[in-house]
């Protein structure tokens, strides 16, 4: 007989099952972006007054600020914001259009009020751990603390770029998760721009990736190895991966039922509520255009692999070759049979795209071919700093560059 928390987590996944039977997108049919930025005054320092800015804005005390086209929400850290559409889009155009006004907007608002801007990329980077907090009384904070520290990089200092793809059946929510699970391994070589923490260059391309993967290492099941399992099915899903990690925060006091899919830290992430599957593995990039090119990429490499339908890597081999990327970029030695480093595997994935883009999404794929061909913005700011300290100190390189990438937020300019 199933005990009380099984049959629980099987009302969850029945309650959002019929809730996403109203939704009618079809496979790959919109895109559905969520961009995460931290607050920060002129000198790139963390303003951690995200739930002071949505209650002013809002009028009343909230954890999101609800508008026509878009929410901002406060992320765990006090010092992040989320902007996220409230309907995807079918145009790469219009997301565009319609976020960067959204960023517009916010930003005029936290200026004048509060002087303060919003910086993109993965991490922070001069931010040390005690400098920001948690929203107060949330929930699953408070249910996760149980279980990790929750004052970790990881957790406080991350920042993405979350693409949502529908799917409309079964079948096509397996077959689009897979050709994911075999893409998002190899998409930090180009999504990367988290170089630098508390101050100084880490030994990482993606450090806020290798953050990420460290965070729930107390139960490692929550993550696995990061790159998602293949699956052939939902109950297979559910019976070896959210069953399996639902069951050990249980033991250790935690409950999820409201939550499931949160606590998922794949890359890929079924979100069964909105009947999409969420993309977690890019680095939050240096302003929404960028955003708009890594989205079009995707979409358009997904509809190629889907086509070819070729014999799939093994997850092993996908698993080395994402830890070799997070470590060491488009440089990295993989062992996919494509090519000899992930340069070469995304010269493969950006040739297919070209092929199965349509024309709206091939307007902004010459941003992810610069990227390819001279580095992605993690090596790129690694430079610009190098270069600039050699006229002032270190710190005022770091803190001059950022402020550059601030600017490249409310420009919506690529920094190349």
């Amino acid at each position: 007989m199933k005990d009380l928390a099984s049959i629980s987590r099987w009302l969850y996944f029945r309650r959002y099952a019929r809730a996403a039977e109203k939704l009618s997108y079809n496979k790959l049919e919109v895109l559905g972006p969520e961009h995460e930025f931290s607050l920060v005054n002129n000198e790139m320092k963390p303003m951690p007054i995200a739930e002071e800015i949505v209650n002013e804005y809002y009028g009343k005390i909230s954890n999101a600020l609800h508008l026509t086209r878009y929410a901002i929400r406060i992320e765990f850290p006090l010092h992040i914001v989320e902007i996220k559409a409230r309907n995807p889009f079918n145009s790469p155009e219009l997301l565009e259009e319609s976020m960067q006004a959204a960023v517009t907007s916010f930003l005029e608002f936290i200026t004048n009020k509060y002087h303060a801007n919003l910086l993109g990329t993965g991490m922070h980077p001069i931010l040390r751990l005690e400098e920001t907090g948690i929203r107060p009384n949330d929930k699953i904070a408070q249910e996760l603390s149980k279980a990790f520290p929750l004052r970790r990089h990881g957790w406080l200092n991350i920042q993405s770029f979350q693409l949502n793809l529908p799917y409309s059946t079964e079948e096509e929510a397996v077959s689009l998760h897979n050709a994911l699970t075999h893409l998002c391994a190899y998409l930090p070589a180009i999504s990367a721009s988290s170089p630098i923490c508390e101050g100084h260059f880490t030994p990482y391309d993606d450090f806020r990736l290798h953050n990420y993967q460290m965070k729930c290492r107390e139960i490692p099941s929550i993550a696995g190895d990061v790159v998602p399992e293949y699956i052939s099915s939902f109950n297979q899903f559910r019976n070896e991966v959210s069953e399996r990690y639902s069951s050990d925060l249980s033991n250790v006091g935690v409950s999820i039922d409201d939550f499931a899919d949160y606590v998922n830290q794949r890359n890929v992430v079924f979100k069964f509520a909105r009947k999409a599957i969420e993309i977690r593995v890019m680095d939050e990039q240096e302003c929404i255009k960028s955003d708009v090119a890594l989205s079009c990429f995707i979409r358009s490499t997904i509809r190629g692999l889907l086509a070819l339908n070729d014999e799939p890597l093994s997850h092993k081999i996908l698993v080395n070759d994402y830890n070799s990327i997070i470590k060491n970029g488009l440089e990295a030695e993989v062992l996919n049979p494509k090519g000899k480093t992930a340069r070469q595997i995304c010269q493969y994935f950006f040739k297919l795209a070209s092929e199965y883009a349509d024309e709206k999404e091939k307007k902004y794929l010459w941003i992810i071919e610069k990227r390819i061909k001279e580095g992605n913005l993690s090596k790129l700011i690694r430079r610009r700093v190098v270069n600039r300290a050699q006229k002032t100190t270190f710190d005022e390189a770091v803190i001059c560059v950022y402020s550059e990438l601030a600017r490249c937020v409310s420009d919506n300019q690529p920094y190349f």
